[in-house]
């Protein structure tokens, strides 16, 4: 059984399929891509050892030429140097602008080849081949596509809309508890920022989501790309509504910064900084202690860190929070719970102090 959620851009539009085993319809479903029959395909060791053989057979099969190209895993794969190797391999093959590069894996894979198809011969055709649930249920989702800085992450990149999505659920079964634990992080957020009922049906199904039960996954990633769909048909560009979709990346990715990206999953360090938004909600009078550490028992049921570790510097933090993206006019954005779960508010953080102090008690649970 396949779902298909569309993300509403005009004619830019396209659909995400949610199913078991999709990537077995990988060759029907390019047909609808309006795309040539040159491939490149760039994924991993890891996923490649799973899927990219067979994938590259089946579409050889379809009449598509494939070259398959693999990356280191992992955030530090997300460099102008693995960008680099992708466009001397793209231009080897000769690729032209009708074709395609399929992005198969996680976020990693995805942010970097989207990169890479943004900016090769000003635009190629882009295809989401998620593997992760983070990927499936957010990066793949929305055109955003980016590199990584040393001082700062995503800090190079664009707007760059895939042609489809396919998030095959069938994939999940393959990846350790710790990968399931951060794809959750994100389908919290969307509880928390648009949802309340969902936010209430994942502290009554969390068990269900760790045990990979088929039914639940499928509302678990169907809810969270419609939410998240919604958001970029109003906001694409990120110019009002989408900055919600940042709920607790502010901290989040100062934390992945400061450690280099070696130490926390993605979704670890964005349910960190989701309990910093909270505890600085509360400390504004915007969100009651009790509904913080609901928020709280919600991450760790879900197998997730909800506290930042003694040996980080909170002055580190600071700065790298000071170099993030979002910074408008010098001032540092959070997105704060405010009507705890389903809304939340941009919130401009002026008190450094404060941000410090907030900082230093999140090394404790609440």
């Amino acid at each position: 059984m396949r779902t298909t959620v569309t993300v509403d851009l005009g004619p830019r539009s396209y659909p995400i399929h949610i199913g078991q085993h999709l990537l077995a319809e990988l060759p029907e479903l390019l047909q609808q891509a309006d795309i040539g029959r040159q491939i490149m395909l760039v994924t991993n060791p890891n996923v490649d050892a799973l899927y990219g053989q067979n994938l590259a057979s089946a579409l050889t099969q379809a009449g598509y030429k494939v070259t398959r190209t693999l990356v280191p895993d992992g955030e530090q794969a997300k460099t102008l140097e693995q960008a680099a190797a992708l466009y001397d391999a793209a231009f080897a093959a000769r690729l032209d602008r009708r074709s395609a590069v399929l992005a198969l894996g996680g976020g990693v894979v995805g942010d970097l080849a989207g990169f890479f198809a943004a900016t090769y011969l000003r635009g190629l055709p882009f295809i989401q081949l998620p593997t992760t649930l983070l990927a499936q249920v957010d990066s793949s989702v929305g055109g955003k596509v980016a590199i990584n800085h040393p001082g700062a992450k995503n800090i190079i990149g664009a707007f760059y809309q895939p042609r489809l999505v396919i998030a095959d659920l069938a994939t999940l079964t393959t990846l350790p508890k710790r990968e399931i634990s951060t794809g959750l992080a994100e389908v919290i957020k969307y509880g928390v920022i648009a949802d309340g009922e969902f936010f209430v049906w994942l502290e009554e199904n969390m068990s269900r989501l760790g045990r990979l039960e088929p039914a639940a996954l499928a509302v678990a990633v169907e809810k969270s790309c419609r939410i998240k769909a919604q958001v970029v048909g109003r906001d694409e560009r990120e110019q009002s509504l989408r900055a919600i979709l940042n709920f607790g990346h502010t901290a989040g990715h100062a934390l992945e910064a400061v450690t280099d990206y070696a130490v926390y999953r993605h979704g670890e360090a964005v349910a960190i900084g989701m309990m910093v938004a909270a505890r600085l909600a509360v400390a504004l009078g915007m969100m009651d202690l009790p509904q913080a550490r609901r928020l709280q028992h919600l991450l760790q049921m879900a197998g997730l860190p909800v506290t930042l570790p003694e040996g980080i510097a909170v002055d580190s933090l600071i700065t790298a929070m000071q170099h993030d993206k979002k910074i408008i006019s010098g001032r540092l954005t959070f997105v704060l719970p405010a009507s705890f779960p389903g809304h939340v508010v941009l919130q401009h953080i002026t008190d450094i102090a404060l941000l410090a102090d907030v900082l230093r008690a999140s090394r404790y649970e609440l």
